[in-house]
């Protein structure tokens, strides 16, 4: 039997299609079914590449007995995370509060008009570890909406209340400055793992907005402490588990604090946030393993998530299937010294197995191993190690592939322009640009339509129905203003002031304050407004580093002021919380720094526009090319001409202007190149 959410396009909701439990997913319909009915709503919240969402749908939602009484006694309603990132957000935050954890698969129980009153994650099939079935659970909260019913109003109205009074002020006032920059290093220098690299301990997730701010505080000050977190943790990372030593890319986490062993589910936005991250720490450093880090992560993700319409799937699962045909996490991934002896033969597979690290106990479950570097600085042949590599990864193309999450995220789709945009251009590679520049064409054909309002999704080439979020206008056009400075194509900046006015106009409340969801969205219990990353930037702070690009290109003062307002949070936080406002402290040191604007009267992809990508001087804006139509493409180069015919560089900041050069190596000096 299928149910409502075939008609859907998330490939999460299609993975229920089929249950036997009556699916709507999240709609006005909905909550209109169960006051007719005068049943509580279900809400069940999860995502494609989600482990334990599996292990419950095939142990609850899959069950023909606990769906009839589910079916009987609620309307069930299914959402995907990444396509309504603001319901997950409201109900995650009452969760938590409750529970004190969050997670999903999520399970949350609501009236009729959406106000929710009991609380879970992943429910098992029978009791355990002092968990109640999720059966057990269907029937406590159905005995209490009918018997108990002024109690359960009464926990509702208390929960909204009290996510009601949480909203945000803007957070401090006026703009970051060197005091709080210092006591959020302060910070982050107290959580470093100083023997493993990252922060804190297990499970350890990729730091990539704070080796971001790590980076560009080491450009503006010279710092060599924020220099060597940034490095060490990037060497760990690239050495260990956590990345993928055979095709590139990274895992969404590691479970433990060596990085050993990930969470195996690869996500866009991990690979294009640490893709970035790589390709500016060899621009800082000059690391060969940095550089090759950078272009085989993007490799991965043209190679594994580009779409037939030219953007980039959401995520690879955890799981897929092992010899046996059972679903498993990590089977595509691991290896035992005998599967490395049957590809290879004896002696390479000996080699293979010291070099990765497959032993005969594993490092894995079932004697299996996950293949990482060994930190011994001892000599390898180059040659046979890529040899072996690419036998290795030839057979495990054999295997049975981890399933794709195919919609297109816009916001994750911004992240992936600005890396392979920027990887790109800094190891020429045109191919990667035009693959940016593909992604870039089909936000702005599928998700932009006519009205300049994003869409969050898309999946086959058609837009979902769902609004884009604050970080889906942030990020996109952090994307489309990577992709403008490195193509000297003026249109990327007149779309990210599209979607900036956008957000000047939908998102911004008193005092600079930022919403996750536009004046005109959909309400909900609570308007949501998180400034902390999650795996992403925050979209507050994603926003607010869009509109200080964009106000360094055109001038604007409207958007300069946007992003010192929305920065007042940082200032609140950055102190306290460093290392979930990473990307906040990246925007602030582009903001102390100026950010620098770069005029390059000159050919694009000239030695003088070259080294200008490659200055490191933090959220410096470059704008090149030559001839008359130069300025009606960006307003940096209006009035810039050649000096003595030769291409030449300007750079401004503060309303300053140094001499005008010709000169890369002068250029280089002024960037911190």
């Amino acid at each position: 039997m299928a149910n409502r959410l075939t008609q859907t396009t998330s490939p999460y909701l299609l993975q229920h299609a089929d249950n036997p439990v009556d699916w709507w997913p999240w709609s006005p319909g909905a909550f209109e079914e169960a006051r007719r009915r005068d049943v509580p709503v279900l809400l069940s919240v999860g995502y494609a590449s989600c482990h334990w969402c599996h292990v419950m749908a095939h142990e609850s939602f899959e069950d023909e007995s606990v769906a009839a009484y589910l079916n009987e006694r609620f309307v069930a309603v299914k959402v995907d995370r990444e396509e309504r990132p603001d319901v997950d957000a409201v109900y995650m935050e009452a969760v938590q509060a409750a529970t004190g954890h969050g997670g999903w698969p999520m399970t949350v129980f609501l009236t009729p008009d959406a106000e929710p009153f009991y609380f879970g994650t992943y429910f098992p099939p029978e009791p355990r570890h002092g968990s109640p079935s999720f059966q057990q659970v269907l029937e406590g909260v159905s005995a209490a909406w009918t018997d108990r019913r002024e109690e359960v109003a009464e926990v509702a109205g208390r929960i909204v209340a009290d996510l009601a009074g949480r909203s945000l002020a803007h957070g401090g006032d006026g703009v970051p400055g060197e005091a709080e920059i210092a006591q959020a290093l302060l910070g982050l220098t107290r959580e470093y793992d100083e023997q493993h690299g990252g922060f804190g301990g297990a499970p350890k997730f990729p730091p990539a907005m704070v080796v971001e701010f790590l980076l560009r505080h080491y450009a503006r000050t010279g710092s060599e402490g924020a220099l060597q977190m940034a490095a060490d943790t990037c060497s760990a990372m690239a050495r260990g588990g956590i990345y993928d030593q055979l095709g590139g890319g990274f895992a969404r986490y590691s479970v433990d604090r060596e990085w050993v062993v990930p969470h195996f589910e690869k996500m866009l936005y991990d690979n294009a946030l640490l893709c970035r991250v790589y390709a500016h720490l060899w621009r800082t450093t000059g690391s060969a393993e940095a550089r090759r880090i950078a272009l085989e992560t993007a490799d991965f993700m043209v190679r594994e998530l580009r779409t037939a319409e030219g953007g980039f799937a959401s995520a690879l699962d955890a799981d897929s299937e092992d010899r046996q045909g059972k679903h498993v996490e990590g089977a595509f991934y691991v290896w035992t010294p005998a599967q490395l002896r049957e590809v290879l033969g004896e002696e390479d597979g000996a080699f293979a197995a010291a070099y990765f690290g497959v032993t005969e106990e594993g490092t894995f479950e079932e004697g299996a191993s996950v293949l990482q570097l060994s930190n011994e600085a001892r000599p390898v042949d180059a040659g046979r190690v890529a040899d072996v590599r690419a036998r290795l990864l030839a057979a495990r193309e054999e295997r049975p592939r981890p399933g794709r999450d195919d919609k297109v995220v816009a916001a994750w789709n911004g992240l992936a322009i600005a890396a392979l945009a920027e990887t790109g251009a800094y190891f020429d590679r045109p191919d990667l640009v035009e693959r940016a520049t593909e992604a870039a064409d089909l936000l702005v054909r599928v998700h932009l339509g006519e009205v300049a309002r994003l869409t969050r999704t898309s999946k086959d080439g058609r837009a979902g129905d769902n609004a884009g979020v604050l970080e889906d206008y942030g990020d996109v056009a952090e994307g489309f203003l990577a992709l403008a400075a490195v193509t000297g194509e003026g249109a990327w900046l007149e779309f990210a002031g599209f979607l900036l006015d956008v957000v000047l106009e939908q998102f911004t409340g008193e005092g600079g304050q930022l919403y996750d969801t536009a004046h005109e969205a959909e309400k909900l219990i609570r308007r949501p407004q998180d400034p902390t990353d999650s795996a992403t930037p925050a979209g507050w702070t994603a926003a607010a580093g869009a509109l200080l690009s964009y106000a360094a290109y055109t001038g604007s003062e409207a958007h300069r002021t946007a992003a010192e307002g929305a920065l007042g949070v940082v200032k609140a936080l950055a102190p306290r919380a460093p290392r979930f406002i990473g990307w906040g402290l990246a925007v602030a040191e582009a903001l102390l720094d100026g950010p620098r604007e770069v005029a390059v009267a000159g050919p694009v992809g000239g030695e003088l526009h070259r080294t200008a990508l490659l200055g490191r001087a933090p959220g410096a804006v470059v704008a090149a090319g030559e001839g008359p139509g130069a300025g009606a493409e960006f307003p940096l180069l209006v009035d810039r001409p050649l000096v003595g015919g030769e291409p030449t560089a300007y750079v401004c900041r503060h309303f300053v202007c140094d001499a005008p050069t010709t000169d890369a190596g002068e250029l280089a000096g002024k960037l911190g190149g």
